[in-house]
């Protein structure tokens, strides 16, 4: 799998949130994988673009009314 410029700058941005941000707030996320690594698993999967549609409907999914659960990238229904 080869990566493209465009999915690193992707990448970028998650990364800093995870080493700043979410290494100071509690891990409280109600999926398995957790969010940060979902949008990392969906920006490699399948580039910056879809992936980070499938990032951003996953953050809106993570609220305090959903049940959570394991939620992959492979599982995902939205791109076939």
């Amino acid at each position: 799998m080869i990566l493209r410029l465009p999915t690193y700058l992707g990448l970028g941005p998650v990364y800093a949130y995870r080493y700043t941000l979410g290494a100071i707030a509690p891990a409280s996320c109600k999926y398995h994988p957790s969010c940060s690594q979902y949008a990392l698993d969906a920006l490699r999967t399948h580039g910056l673009i879809r992936g980070s549609i499938l990032a951003g409907w996953r953050i809106l999914r993570c609220n305090p009314w959903s049940h959570g659960g394991v939620d992959y990238v492979d599982g995902q229904r939205l791109f076939r």
